[in-house]
């Protein structure tokens, strides 16, 4: 299966470099309205079977234009939703953001069992997004796209595709409506094809940037 993971259009947290992961969250600030209406054609060579959504607003608010644009209807599932923040919810202060990213990047380390202050540890959140990416698996697409979150996507990554490392996800961010490709199943693994648009085995050191969309370093 061919796994296209999108990252939401702009959001007026995102531009406050807030940690907003409640559900149902914001909407599109303007910039993310147009960048949610420019997937379509961002994505013209992708033969989409399938597309997800989470179940906060502004990934469902991506979503639509594709969906109307290819005529499928759009699975919201609860599985691929922003790793919760917990109680550092709405923060926005670098060492909440530190603390967020660094707890995540633990999760696809191996360390599943730590726990993000006040929220969910990492079994629970790779579990609930594993469960997403199987049941589109299991339903045969041959290319299904995700709209889901810049640390989601990054962790999920991380711990999932063989190519993939902590290093290369904390250190290359995922813009709004950034695409992560990736080939593989459950069962057999998955390979990273392209990262945000360039190919993985050619994508070069950057410094990464946040949920919220803040720059952080490669440690966190």
């Amino acid at each position: 299966m061919r796994l296209l993971l999108v990252r939401h259009g702009q959001t007026p947290s995102n531009v406050r470099f807030l940690l907003d992961t409640a559900v149902p969250g914001p909407g599109l600030t303007e910039l993310g309205e147009r960048q949610a209406a420019a997937l379509p054609e961002a994505l013209a060579g992708e033969d989409i079977d399938a597309l997800y959504a989470s179940t906060l607003t502004r990934a469902q608010l991506t979503a639509a234009p594709l969906a109307g644009a290819r005529g499928l209807g759009v699975q919201v599932r609860d599985g691929i939703r922003e790793v919760a923040a917990g109680d550092l919810e709405m923060r926005g202060d670098s060492e909440a953001a530190h603390t967020y990213m660094t707890t995540l990047f633990a999760w696809a380390a191996g360390d599943t069992e730590l726990r993000m202050p006040g929220g969910e540890n990492g079994a629970e959140a790779l579990g609930r997004f594993d469960a997403v990416v199987a049941e589109a698996a299991d339903g045969g697409a041959g290319t299904v796209a995700m709209v889901s979150h810049g640390a989601a996507i990054r962790m999920w990554a991380a711990a999932r595709a063989d190519n993939i490392d902590v290093p290369f996800a904390a250190g290359h961010r995922l813009d709004n409506t950034g695409v992560v490709v990736l080939e593989g199943s459950p069962a057999e693994g998955w390979k990273a094809l392209s990262w945000a648009g360039a190919a993985v085995a050619e994508t070069g050191s950057d410094t990464g940037s946040g949920p919220a969309g803040e720059r952080l370093g490669p440690a966190g």
